[in-house]
């Protein structure tokens, strides 16, 4: 089957790492369906695997890819939930210390066709195309737990997202405004801004960085290093930072001066539960708000959408088609 996967590590130049073509077809483990991938969508997380973050030599070659949607062997629509935890593991699994997503440890989703559990496939709504559906189970659902089960947030509450244009802010955009936030994003491209405001609804945005006209409920942070005491500062006493990432670095002061004396409150949130995908995608199927796409390409032009990608230039996702 066809395929695009890392066939080296390069933490410098990651891309040159990049291959596609042929590449064996999955064989289920029990308990484990194929799916026929129909489409799938472009993470960060792609781009890191490539520069040797979560994969090891030995795990090479790594068919990449974290999101789906498709049809199973039975013909249904479906849409893949991306985190594979331990089979035994009881309760939330973004919790589980055995879980791992598609393409870390299993292959992934960049291919003709993916193995995964049985229990990971949601079914997808005729209202959704594929392309939107597989836009839904990485970034989308990591936007939709921080919004709405780590942040406390409630509707006229102010949202600061931090970065205007990933996959992962977008999302919060559209999700919040459809929850009854007041959105407000920062961004360092002007164009990306103005489009956070006419296109995804945004209430107001701001350069990076920049003194913001009150305090804030809560913070979505995804940048990390150039962004973390913006964030903080931004906060009103008793106020939030929901962070999932850390794209521009880890290791930013940590101002504990300024958490402990405000009462500020750091929650880590990474991807989501399956329930929670469940969730989203009926938001989606009931309510009309719909993935913000950048581009569709064939999953033959992947390298110029990781090539998008590295170069920072999106404005929501980056959706590969594929064709049995």
């Amino acid at each position: 089957m066809f395929a695009a996967y890392a066939a080296r590590l390069d933490a410098r130049d990651p891309l040159s790492a990049l291959e596609w073509g042929e590449r064996p077809e999955p064989e289920p483990a029990p308990d484990w369906v194929r799916v026929d991938v129909r489409a799938t969508a472009l993470n960060h997380h792609d781009l890191w695997s490539l520069r040797g973050v979560g994969l090891a030599e030995k795990q090479l070659p790594m068919i990449l890819g974290c999101d789906a949607a498709g049809v199973d062997e039975d013909g249904n629509e479906v849409v893949v939930h991306a985190v594979v935890g331990d089979p035994h593991w009881r309760g939330d699994e973004t919790l589980d210390p055995r879980r791992s997503l598609l393409s870390e440890r299993y292959p992934g989703t960049f291919a003709e066709r993916v193995a995964v559990p049985r229990a990971n496939l949601l079914p997808k709504p005729a209202s959704l195309s594929f392309e939107e559906a597989a836009c839904l189970p990485t970034s989308w659902l990591t936007a939709y737990r921080m919004l709405f089960t780590q942040s406390g947030l409630r509707p006229g509450d102010t949202v600061l997202v931090q970065g205007a244009g990933g996959g992962v802010s977008t999302a919060l955009v559209v999700l919040g405004k459809a929850a009854g936030l007041r959105v407000w994003v920062t961004g360092r491209d002007e164009a990306k801004r103005a489009r956070a405001v006419d296109t995804l609804g945004a209430d107001a945005a701001f350069e990076s960085g920049a003194r913001l006209p009150e305090r804030v409920d809560a913070v979505m942070e995804t940048v990390g290093e150039a962004t973390w005491s913006h964030s903080l500062k931004a906060l009103r006493p008793g106020g939030t930072l929901v962070c999932s990432g850390a794209t521009s670095g880890p290791n930013p002061p940590a101002e504990l001066n300024r958490i402990f004396y405000l009462g500020l409150r750091v929650v880590g949130s990474t991807m989501g539960t399956r329930d929670e995908l469940a969730a989203l995608v009926r938001l989606c199927d009931q309510s009309g708000v719909r993935p913000v796409i950048d581009r569709v390409l064939p999953l033959s032009q992947v390298k110029d959408g990781l090539a998008a990608m590295a170069d920072g230039d999106l404005f929501g996702k980056v959706v590969f088609t594929v064709q049995s």
